[in-house]
């Protein structure tokens, strides 16, 4: 072989080399973050002092939407979920049969931060606004055996870190702010009263 031909392909062996050394690289970054894709956080195995877990509303990302809520003090965007069992009573005409939801009813609150839309086809002088980053999550669990204390309610909330992509116990420093334990919201919805069966969020007409 002359010592060209030796030179050139020398150089397409070394940059070959390169290429698999890189490429391993790149595949086991990749598999990498798959690994850290996959070691997500299990939200269903948080809990707060009383009882209450997350896992007791699992399955709530397909729940049936009750109504959209709002707060005129509150600036975030909220949508109010419930599972099979409580939608039922709705439809029934509970609470304003004058009867109570059954054991087994249970509510989920669902925040996001809002954001704009200024993109086409959306009116740049008043864009829509749609939901942005989520924030939290709070839900209210009907078991008069468990909770007697709070009319037969436990109530939970957990917030959203966007930046981890994690659920943690809400704290006194939450908005709003809550103890650690399953009574959490029940001075609030006092306010509902028993006619409603201290739930604020009526079944609208659809």
């Amino acid at each position: 072989m002359k010592p060209m031909e030796s030179t050139v392909c020398g150089v397409v062996a070394i940059v070959g080399l390169a290429i698999i050394v890189v490429g391993g690289r790149s595949s086991s970054a990749k598999g990498s973050a798959r690994g850290s894709a996959q070691e997500k956080q299990d939200k269903y195995t948080l809990e707060i002092p009383g009882g209450l877990s997350f896992s007791e509303v699992k399955g709530y990302e397909q729940w049936q939407v009750v109504a959209p809520s709002f707060t005129g003090a509150a600036s975030v965007i909220r949508a109010i979920v419930a599972n099979p069992v409580m939608i039922q009573a709705y439809q029934q005409g509970v609470p304003g049969n004058g009867k109570p939801f059954p054991d087994g009813s249970k509510i989920v609150k669902l925040e996001w931060k809002p954001k704009k839309i200024t993109d086409p086809p959306f009116s740049e002088s008043a864009p829509d606004t749609v939901p942005g980053d989520f924030e939290q999550v709070e839900f209210i669990v009907k078991d008069s055996k468990k909770f007697p204390d709070t009319h037969g309610w436990g109530y939970a909330m957990f917030v959203y870190d966007p930046a981890s992509g994690t659920f943690a116990p809400a704290t006194k420093a939450s908005h709003p702010p809550v103890g650690h334990d399953a009574k959490c919201g029940a001075t609030c919805h006092e306010i509902a009263g028993p006619s409603k069966d201290y739930i604020f969020t009526a079944y609208p007409k659809r």
